[in-house]
């Protein structure tokens, strides 16, 4: 009996023993990297347990918002040699924070870990109604547009300041709208052609899973989410919609996120042979398939067959700009989407007698073009949208009439037709006795609704033989409140006989620009200079 519980007490001591040593081992071999995290990689929480136990190495993940992170990844600006405290970076997209840092970001070592496509989930009824009006039934970003500006589309997007999927989405669809096939420059977002895209979106949030969150809690304010394509599927999935989303990949193209691996300090040799570990089980092709399968987005391995919609072909894959003047002047552009205002625009066209027969076709025709007769991608873009306000002024000698419309829907377009179509012709032309009130109806504007965005679009064929001179124009403009002549801009345009110099020094005069409608149409005309700022 004493015998045996000498074995027994012989055997508890080496189990211990034994038990000690491993753990110590497993303590000594076992490396924790602190990563900086994007809100996206929270789904692959489920999978950092066998990464620990395979390769020796455990994430401690910190979730940020993830606009790029911006200095948090310069090392030397926190508390570790990475920046921050941090190891590494997984992010949804570096795209941002390597063109604002870039000499750092070419240290780093970067590596894809996952690939997931900015698409566009529709509500299926919403969806037929594009497609039926579509060739083929296949939408782009700039039937999305046309949709949205007509009220027809009213959308969920993340805001592009603090999200990577919404910084993606703008990028794609002013890509789109540029038409250049290339990289954004910085003339392609001069002049603004994503009002009427903007004035469809109805949910914002600082972050994806807040926008989710939102589309699903308020069903009927929002009927499109412009977002990753793992999101959509994801959402479609999980049941917390009454009718699943149509998954839209607009053919013009799309940008894709990598979700990139970064080592912040590539010098640190433990750092570097544990990122290596962790970048080569990240490889793996039965990794790449349960992160397919887990997070819903597509293997960075050509060689993992994806499964279900993942098949679904990206088609053309957009570039991001590498200039970061782009980027920051589109998000300037964008603005802040919940205190969006929208804009007025305020025409003063040439109704002299010069205008009489083609003229006057050429500009109903460029205004039927704006109210949605053109079907051509640019035509979309540049389209009248709901809730813009459009001032029209008809001069000859004189100002021959006013009228103000916001659109709300075809009727407002039909009365601002109608406007346009009417006859009544000027026997002279008083450009500046026009332009004068044009700032006249906008100083009013600006001063009753400071944040509404005015600009003066004037149309003339000919010189100024009329009214006040160019002279007397620009000393009441000189003597308007500050706050006015900050805020509008002339626009001229030059068509038939028009003095060109001068229409140029009074867009000098007032910051805007004058385009030349000669050399093609009053409609690309219009579309080129609408909004311009």
């Amino acid at each position: 009996m004493r015998r045996g519980r000498w074995v027994l007490a012989l055997c508890l001591t080496l189990t211990l023993t034994v038990a000690g040593t491993a753990c110590s081992g497993d303590d000594d071999e076992k490396t924790t990297l602190r990563v900086l995290a994007g809100p996206d990689l929270a789904v692959l929480e489920p999978l950092l347990d066998e990464l620990r136990d395979e390769t020796g190495v455990e994430l401690d993940m910190d979730y940020r918002a993830d606009a790029d992170t911006g200095d948090d990844l310069v090392p030397g600006t926190g508390t570790g040699k990475g920046g921050g405290g941090h190891d590494l970076a997984w992010l949804s997209t570096d795209r941002s924070f390597r063109l604002r840092h870039k000499d750092t970001a070419q240290r780093l070592l970067r590596t894809p870990t996952m690939l997931s496509p900015v698409v566009v989930g529709l509500r299926p009824d919403v969806a037929r109604e594009l497609r039926t009006k579509s060739p083929e039934g296949k939408l782009s970003w700039a039937d999305i547009a046309d949709a949205a500006a007509t009220g027809t589309v009213r959308f969920g997007l993340a805001d592009p300041r603090q999200t990577g999927s919404g910084l993606a989405a703008l990028v794609g669809v002013a890509t789109a709208a540029a038409g250049t096939g290339g990289a954004l420059r910085e003339n392609d977002v001069s002049c603004d052609r994503l009002r009427g895209f903007r004035s469809g979106q109805r949910l914002t949030a600082d972050s994806t899973r807040d926008l989710l969150d939102d589309f699903v809690d308020h069903p009927g304010t929002a009927n499109a989410l412009i977002t990753y394509e793992s999101d959509l599927l994801a959402l479609n999935s999980g049941g917390r919609l009454k009718e699943k989303l149509e998954i839209v990949r607009p053919q013009d193209g799309m940008v894709l996120a990598d979700f990139p691996l970064l080592l912040l300090d590539p010098d640190d040799p433990d750092r570097r042979a544990a990122y290596d570990k962790v970048v080569e089980w990240l490889q793996r092709d039965s990794v790449q398939e349960k992160i397919m399968r887990t997070a819903l987005r597509r293997p960075v391995s050509p060689s993992v067959r994806r499964d279900g919609q993942l098949r679904a072909p990206v088609g053309n894959a957009l570039f991001f700009p590498d200039e970061l003047a782009v980027v920051e002047r589109l998000l300037d552009d964008y603005g802040d989407p919940r205190r969006r205002v929208p804009d007025q625009v305020i025409f003063l066209l040439d109704f002299s007698g010069s205008m009489r027969g083609e003229r006057m076709k050429a500009l109903r025709e460029a205004f039927a073009d704006l109210s949605g007769a053109d079907s051509s991608a640019t035509g979309k873009f540049a389209r009248f949208y709901q809730g813009e306000r459009l001032t029209v002024v008809r001069f000859g000698g004189r100002v021959l009439e006013e009228k103000t419309v916001t659109v709300g829907g075809q009727k407002d377009l039909t009365t601002l037709a109608d406007l346009v179509a009417r006859g009544g012709y000027g026997d002279a032309t008083a450009v500046w006795t026009a332009l004068d009130h044009g700032y006249r109806t906008a100083s009013t504007v600006v001063a009753d609704d400071p944040e509404r965005a005015v600009s003066i679009v004037l149309m003339t064929d000919g010189e100024n033989n009329s009214g006040m001179a160019y002279e007397e124009f620009v000393r009441r403009y000189e003597a308007r409140a500050a706050e006015t002549r900050a805020a509008v801009h002339t626009y001229p345009v030059h068509f038939g006989e028009a003095d060109a110099g001068a229409l140029r020094r009074a867009a000098t005069k007032t910051g805007g620009r004058m385009v030349d409608a000669r050399g093609s149409s009053l409609s690309e005309a219009f579309k080129e200079i609408r909004g311009c700022r």
